[in-house]
């Protein structure tokens, strides 16, 4: 499908690996001149390299933290009107809610509720005056369906998602989209972390920690980060105008719901 969005201005936080990775993948081979984002200055400018060649597109790494005020300057200094932005930042390490403080909570807090807040205020009344801006903020399926361990996480983007229903729909009729994408189980290094750990404890292999985790899973198998891409990219798409405050659970039909 033509996404519509050739010369159209990205920016993709938390971009440079992961389900971030693959949302810029997707919008890069739409068309998109894209602000990539990442801690791995590294990394990150490989990325930029490589998607600028194959798309033959402008791409600009922003090595930052995300978080930071500073960083969030630093992305918004790159692209100051962009028409598209994906929402993405890694979340509070899996502990029990009695091992967090007010401090962890507050940085989780920060991270996947406010972060996204604040740059949404930064662009959405660019975005409102030109008719066209598409949001989507990637969440988690904890939203829906508690993860042990990930409390302040599924806190954290729970309220993202309440405080952003309202708001979504006062721009609706500017043609500016807010939505959110909640991955379930995905092939990325965040999830191979927790293998690792469960093997530890269940004194098995990584891949076998894989498995068992894929079978729970009506499809059998993890997602590719390159299909949740190109979810993302749907809803960053000129077709998705008539989609709002809405959430997209891209999870193998592991969220056992009827609606």
């Amino acid at each position: 499908m033509h996404l519509g969005l050739e010369g159209r201005k990205a920016i993709i936080c938390a971009s440079s690996r992961g389900l971030g990775l693959g949302t810029a993948k997707a919008l890069a081979e739409a068309g998109c001149d894209l602000v990539i984002n990442g801690r791995n200055e590294q990394l990150l400018d490989q990325v930029a390299q490589e998607l600028a060649a194959k798309h033959n597109i402008n791409v600009t790494p922003v090595a930052a933290d995300i978080s930071s005020p500073e960083g969030q300057q630093a992305v918004l200094n790159a692209c100051p009107n962009p028409d598209v932005l994906v929402n993405n930042n890694g979340g509070p390490p899996r502990r029990d809610f009695k091992e967090l403080d007010r401090q962890s909570i507050q940085e989780g807090v920060v991270q996947n509720m406010i972060t996204p807040i604040e740059l949404i205020k930064a662009v959405i009344d660019g975005m409102a005056e030109r008719r066209f801006g598409r949001i989507v903020n990637i969440t988690s399926s904890s939203v829906k369906m508690p993860i042990e361990g990930l409390d302040l996480s599924s806190g954290a983007r729970a309220g993202l998602t309440a405080f952003l229903a309202g708001v979504c729909r006062q721009y609706a009729q500017y043609n500016v989209t807010i939505n959110n994408v909640l991955p379930g189980r995905f092939d990325t290094d965040r999830l191979k972390g927790g293998f690792e750990r469960e093997a530890k404890q269940s004194g098995i292999s990584i891949e076998e920690a894989k498995r068992l985790s894929s079978q729970q899973i009506p499809a059998k198998r993890l997602g590719d980060p390159n299909e949740f891409g190109k979810a993302c990219a749907f809803l960053c798409s000129a077709h998705s105008g008539y989609i709002t405050g809405q959430n997209l659970l891209v999870d193998g039909g592991l969220f056992p719901s009827a609606f």
